[in-house]
């Protein structure tokens, strides 16, 4: 396959950034898409130019780090993959790709393809947590949890905080990542304790943090890699309603 990738460049966050054009030939169907930029950096790098800088890690569909925005559409044409597992089948000989990285306020371009996505780590580090009492571990089954609770949490926890759902949203909202963190711990008797603050704090973390706010458009749940349903979104609701009308901490 022969194919024409227009691509992101910006060589910091202070300078602006724009798209270049290359070629890239012989790429075979099989390739991951991050495998043909690798393709492309060595040629890059054999040429003396500065090869396209993005985020990888796991290339498995685990880490969530491999965050693009391809022809438009967050980590590409295929639902239910991250970038990292798109295979280049899914293009056609001759095709125009243009790559650019995650479009918010809150994640800001750090180089080329790379965005900085620390403001998840703030909207964690503010509720994202349990208990855990000292002492001996507890045995196993000692705490009985419905299975339709479990398997409602066991949904939210494969989110992966990739970010997908803020550059699929027009609103560059972040909602269903906050929602899936609060929803899965929120569902168990572990996550009881911390539940009211939970759902407070981790919501201003991300309203302090400027993503946009949530007007139900519904890109997020198709661009998910994981399917996270917006049903997630109407529990943080309900939890944060319950937690507004209670009394104050």
């Amino acid at each position: 396959m022969n194919l024409t990738l227009r691509i992101w460049r910006q060589p910091d966050p202070q300078n602006k950034g724009r798209m270049i054009t290359y070629r890239v030939t012989d790429v075979s169907p099989d390739m991951s898409f991050l495998e043909m930029l690798d393709m492309l950096n060595e040629r890059l790098t054999l040429e003396g130019e500065e090869p396209v800088a993005f985020d990888h890690d796991c290339r498995e569909g685990i880490c969530g780090m491999c965050g693009l925005m391809i022809n438009g559409v967050a980590h590409g044409p295929e639902r239910a993959t991250t970038t990292c597992q798109l295979h280049m089948r899914q293009f056609k000989d001759g095709d125009t790709i243009d790559v650019e990285p995650w479009r918010a306020r809150a994640f800001p371009v750090v180089k080329d393809l790379v965005v900085d996505r620390s403001a998840f780590d703030r909207i964690i580090q503010a509720g994202g947590y349990v208990s855990a009492p000292t002492g001996s571990a507890p045995d196993a089954h000692a705490v009985p949890v419905p299975k339709a609770d479990a398997d409602a949490a066991f949904e939210a926890a494969t989110c992966i905080g990739c970010g997908a759902c803020v550059a699929a949203c027009p609103n560059g909202s972040a909602m269903l990542f906050t929602a899936a963190k609060v929803t899965h711990l929120g569902l168990l008797p572990q996550g009881q304790p911390e539940r009211r603050d939970r759902v407070l704090d981790m919501v201003a973390a991300q309203d302090e943090a400027g993503f946009g706010g949530c007007t139900n458009a519904g890109e997020c749940t198709p661009a998910c890699p994981k399917g996270i349903p917006l049903e997630v979104i109407g529990r943080l609701n309900r939890d944060h309603l319950k937690a507004t009308t209670r009394p104050t901490r």
